[in-house]
């Protein structure tokens, strides 16, 4: 199956942003992709953190999630849905940051809803997640199927869930196909640590690890560092686009994931 991740550099207006994102998926179904990954907020990259419950939808109604599925039907691809805020009916001062995925004829067929919520203060910069959102309480994976009829089992994380291990050992429990990341990851932990961890958990786990990043200096000021990538079982880098907008992505080689769990059956030795 040929994968794309799609790099952004999302502003506050919704409407920008989507047609932006309607482009970059276009250019990736015109390089063969099959299943396309949107950035962490792909939507809105706003102003401050209420700005999110201002575009919050409920799930299943709203003009952000029909045009997910649109695009979905229009290129006959899997299209996964970075995140978008969804609305809690019992906590409006909070949403969900979710990752919605649609299946070749526009079906929603998966949510994750991002169980690490981030937050870090350096003495110039300071975030916190929970101020608006509420996080998410189990992994989630789904079966996606190639035009070629290959079934792979993909497993869904958002941007902070990538320090923590145990989820995508949960994830892969049995193990994944692909790993999927969307992100927007400050510019100063991604330069420290986005390609480590993401390669750490392609090793860890001996499968494909797609990621797709905000990637540029937004609106807000907030400067996110991009480096979207597709990363191999063995932890080779196979493309990677470091900022602005943009597609990276390539194939994925399940003969070599087999290889490589063959070599070195690291997956069959766990004791804990």
């Amino acid at each position: 199956m040929h994968v794309a991740a799609i790099q952004m550099v999302s502003s506050p207006e919704v409407p920008a942003n989507l047609a932006e994102a309607e482009s970059l998926i276009a250019t990736a179904v015109s390089r063969g992709a099959e299943l396309v990954l949107l950035p962490e907020y792909f939507c809105q990259m706003g102003g401050g953190d209420r700005d999110k419950l201002l575009i919050s939808e409920p799930e299943s109604n709203g003009p952000i999630q029909r045009w997910l599925a649109a695009q979905a039907t229009r290129h006959s691809i899997w299209l996964v849905g970075g995140s978008m805020p969804l609305r809690r009916p019992d906590d409006p001062e909070h949403v969900t940051n979710s990752t919605l995925v649609f299946d070749p004829q526009g079906r929603q067929v998966a949510r994750y809803d991002k169980i690490h919520l981030f937050r870090f203060r350096d003495g110039e910069r300071h975030y916190d997640e929970s101020t608006t959102q509420c996080a998410g309480n189990h992994p989630v994976t789904f079966e996606a199927c190639s035009r070629a009829g290959i079934t792979l089992r993909v497993g869904l994380s958002i941007c902070y869930d990538l320090r923590f291990p145990e989820l995508y050992r949960q994830l892969c429990s049995p193990p994944c196909d692909l790993l999927l990341v969307p992100a927007a990851f400050t510019d100063t932990t991604g330069e420290a640590h986005w390609e480590l961890l993401l390669r750490a958990r392609a090793v860890e786990n001996q499968c494909h690890v797609l990621a797709s990043g905000q990637g540029g200096l937004h609106a807000n000021g907030r400067r996110t560092w991009g480096h979207s990538m597709l990363i191999n079982p063995w932890g080779r880098v196979l493309d990677m686009l470091p900022e602005g907008p943009g597609v990276a992505g390539g194939v994925l080689d399940l003969d070599e994931q087999r290889s490589v769990r063959t070599r070195l059956p690291a997956l069959e030795h766990r004791r804990l």
